[in-house]
């Protein structure tokens, strides 16, 4: 097979969406979406003419998922028999209603379509964020002009109870509010739903036969969400691969985390994966990835001189990536209890960030050159102990009149559980640009707010000329820039000048950028993206295997460590700041946590 094109530099992504024009049709079935000449989604979306001999029969092949969208052989155009026979064959076993339920699909070989399949659609991540999210990028003109999105899993449903549920997550929260409603109706007809089992190759190959009613003929290009426990991954893909993978297209899987518990698991997984999958079609989503700030991180790095020359120890002096949430467990206690938070937070969201932060300047932004920095990075990584590492857990306390449980209060959780619900790291990165820096991290559930920050604290001034007008507390002159990725997003600077007077009195005043002041379009949700990438073949903000397997290197003794010595975590209020554990932590390289200062 051939692979069609995938690996796509993020400026001719931009080009792309941009390029979409759209307009509804009169009878309001459908939309038709108009491209310009050069758009690289033009590129994407129209296909060579293919042919169905060049399909191979061996499990990587057969089944072509996530990353790189792998497609067949492309033949000259005039060679149109193998295609015909295909579109024959769909015709002849196509009934009456089937075709009714396509209408709206012109029956073109010189076409393609997209089917995005949800596995695991009845599920709280399908309904809350995945359709929601689709919808989205419909409503945005993001999709391409033939789409089909079927939901899969175990429960019963038809095809109008899935759009009833769905219809109770969709808002109509995008900036162009004009024609939401009818927008609305236009994506639920796009949406079917299939019922059946997740290791069931029949029921997956029954799957095939709807999709391929609703492609009527095209050149059809899959892809397939995982939305359910990774217990059942190996079994969905092996169905997928063998029994639902386009035979004329691309086909593509994305996993959601958590990717295994350890360097052992994760490893049997990926093994496991790719026995049916290959590397480039795999695309792993940490939807942290797909954040505004975040993927602002390396704009506001790499394209401002101000930033680049002082990101280095020369001038840095450490750096915190702050993750808290103002509420526990909530009924999840029984998914959270069997990783924990340094597994769910710390060991994928944070260490992504911490990654695209240190890294160094990409070859290009292709997605490889940038992953393969990230890489560096890891590999690069001071093996983690545990004298540098603080874990807590959150106790009962009563606010206000009103008593806010213990994690052992949940009844889904073990009474007498040890898993840590607050962890806080100091980690290093032993390279020339960043030796001796130390990188902290903190995450915790049921802590006193809910935000997600990056904090870069600059060293102090040589010599500074104006130390005695800040006193004894030369943290209050040092400068540091704050990257709020959530919520209320916004970068802001702190620096110091002059109060105005005739005296001498300093102050440390914010150089401010608001989101939500400086731009009247809302930021979309990091799913939107994410899905959108996908459907692209952009693979730049999705995990690569060796990037997985450096990650969990680093983590995997210190996880280990603290099961078998069962380690007791240091207990904390309900709604507090955390353990006191974490402050003699960063005391002890000289740092004071930046969220907890009287300004923030």
């Amino acid at each position: 097979m051939a692979t069609l094109s995938s690996s796509t530099h993020y400026g001719s992504i931009a080009y792309s969406r941009s390029s979409l024009s759209s307009s509804s049709s009169s009878d309001g079935h459908h939309q038709r979406l108009g491209f310009s000449s050069s758009s690289s989604f033009q590129q994407r979306f129209l296909p060579a003419k293919v042919s169905l001999q060049s399909v191979r029969n061996s499990h990587q092949n057969v089944v072509l998922t996530q990353d790189g969208a792998v497609a067949t052989k492309a033949i000259p155009v005039g060679n149109e028999t193998p295609f015909k026979k295909l579109k024959d064959g769909l015709l002849s076993g196509t009934s009456s209603e089937e075709s009714k339920d396509a209408a709206g699909f012109d029956i073109n070989e010189n076409e393609s379509t997209v089917s995005i399949t949800v596995v695991g659609a009845s599920g709280d991540l399908a309904k809350k964020k995945i359709f929601p999210a689709l919808f989205a990028l419909y409503y945005e003109g993001c999709l391409p002009e033939h789409f089909t999105i079927c939901g899969y899993a175990r429960s019963k449903m038809t095809d109008a109870e899935l759009r009833n549920m769905v219809s109770r997550t969709l808002t109509c929260r995008i900036d162009k509010r004009e024609n939401c409603d009818e927008k609305m109706e236009q994506f639920l007809k796009r949406c079917f739903y299939h019922s059946g089992q997740y290791d069931s190759e029949e029921n997956f190959a029954d799957l095939d036969k709807k999709l391929k009613q609703h492609e009527g003929g095209r050149v059809s290009n899959r892809l397939f969400y995982l939305s359910i426990p990774p217990n059942i991954f190996i079994d969905a893909v092996k169905c997928a691969s063998l029994s639902a993978s386009s035979g004329n297209g691309w086909t593509r899987v994305i996993v959601e985390k958590p990717f295994g518990r350890d360097s052992e698991s994760s490893a049997a997984l990926t093994k496991s994966l790719k026995q049916y999958l290959a590397e480039e079609q795999i695309f792993r989503i940490d939807h942290y990835l797909g954040k505004e700030l975040v993927e602002n991180l390396s704009v506001l790095r790499f394209s401002n001189l101000i930033f680049e020359p002082l990101w280095s120890r020369q001038y840095i002096r450490n750096v915190q990536f702050i993750f808290s949430e103002d509420f526990g467990t909530e009924g999840r206690g029984g998914y959270f209890d069997n990783y924990g938070i340094i597994r769910d937070i710390m060991q994928n969201h944070l260490l992504q960030i911490l990654a695209l932060f240190a890294m160094e300047t990409p070859v290009s932004l292709d997605a490889e050159d940038i992953r393969n920095e990230k890489v560096k990075v890891l590999r690069s990584m001071r093996p983690l102990q545990l004298e540098d590492v603080v874990v807590g857990q959150y106790k009962s306390h009563t606010k206000g009149g009103v008593t806010y449980p213990a994690y052992t209060d949940d009844n889904t959780v073990p009474k007498g559980s040890l898993t840590p619900t607050f962890a806080a790291a100091a980690l290093f990165i032993d390279n020339a640009r960043w030796d001796g820096v130390p990188f902290l991290m903190k995450a915790g559930k049921a802590l006193h707010t809910k935000s997600a920050e990056i904090r870069v604290q600059f060293r102090h001034v040589p010599g500074n000329l104006y130390n005695r007008n800040f006193g004894t507390d030369l943290d209050r002159a040092t400068n540091e820039l704050v990257i709020r990725v959530q919520p209320d997003e916004a970068i802001y600077l702190k620096i110091n000048n002059k109060v105005p007077g005739l005296g001498m009195r300093l102050d440390r005043s914010n150089l401010n950028l608001h989101y939500a002041a400086r731009y009247s379009k809302e930021i979309p949700d990091a799913y939107e993206r994410l899905l959108l990438d996908a459907v692209e073949g952009e693979r730049r903000l999705f995990i690569r295997s060796d990037e997985l397997d450096a990650a969990w290197s680093l983590f995997t003794p210190l996880l280990k460590e603290l099961e078998e010595k069962k380690i007791i975590p240091e207990y904390y209020p309900y709604g507090s700041r955390g353990p006191v554990g974490a402050h003699y932590l960063a005391a002890r390289y000289n740092v004071r946590w930046g969220d907890i200062s009287l300004e923030q």
